[in-house]
């Protein structure tokens, strides 16, 4: 079973996007993919229930017949950070959770669970934890997502030392390139020297997600198992 986590250098950098590209790709591959978001924030009620838009674009790919609570657990109505959300209500993040659900996929049997992540890294769950711990516990394989805009480089380094640092294996990086950044292509040269791992896509915004899926090579992934 192939386990990647799509981080990213900050929030709204492209996780999600690129989490249904690489969804998109594997099933066109004709893989069993599962989907998780463990957690989200900005989320609103249909039927009763919380449901987070990423979420529901990620299900919306994936061909494993869940459900919405499945992917996505644990949704907070305010779009602020989780462990703030979580506080005003009165709640802690509830780590063991986060793992239990996971589980709880693994054992449909899946041959690829992509999990996209809430923020950066190092998002903040409360009482000293972070969703990286959840990652850890579960030794996936990390995709980092660098939106590519001033300052990207710092971002882009930093976020992949504290995943080595992590003891976890970084599979490649993505450049999401949403908008027109002065010198974009001097700054992709720059972390394709800077990072030792493969750059694994460049992706502008494309309004039909089979297209941004062609432009993932999946066996760039693959061949590093």
């Amino acid at each position: 079973m192939l386990k990647i986590f799509i981080t990213a250098t900050d929030t709204d950098a492209g996780k999600t996007y690129v989490a249904q590209a690489l969804v998109n790709a594997f099933v066109a591959n004709h893989k069993k993919v599962a989907v998780y978001k463990p957690i989200s924030a900005g989320c609103q009620y249909v039927n009763n229930e919380l449901v987070n838009e990423d979420a529901l674009l990620l299900l919306q790919q994936a061909n494993c017949q869940q459900t919405i609570r499945q992917i996505n657990p644990i949704a907070f109505e305010p779009a602020i950070a989780p462990h703030i959300a979580a506080a005003q209500l009165q709640q802690t993040i509830n780590l063991a959770e986060i793992n239990q659900g996971y589980d709880n996929i693994m054992a449909t049997d899946p041959d690829i669970i992509i999990c996209e992540g809430a923020g950066g890294w190092r998002l903040p769950l409360g009482q000293g934890k972070y969703l990286s711990d959840f990652v850890q516990v579960t030794e996936q394989n990390v995709i980092l997502i660098v939106n590519m805009k001033l300052g990207c480089l710092n971002h882009a380094i930093l976020t992949y030392q504290a995943i080595v640092s992590d003891g976890l294996n970084c599979l490649g990086w993505i450049a999401n390139c949403p908008e027109s950044m002065p010198y974009l292509s001097e700054n992709i040269a720059e972390l394709t020297e800077l990072l030792p791992v493969p750059k694994l896509a460049e992706l502008a915004f494309e309004q039909d997600i089979h297209q941004a899926a062609k432009k993932i090579d999946t066996s760039l992934i693959t061949e590093q198992l």
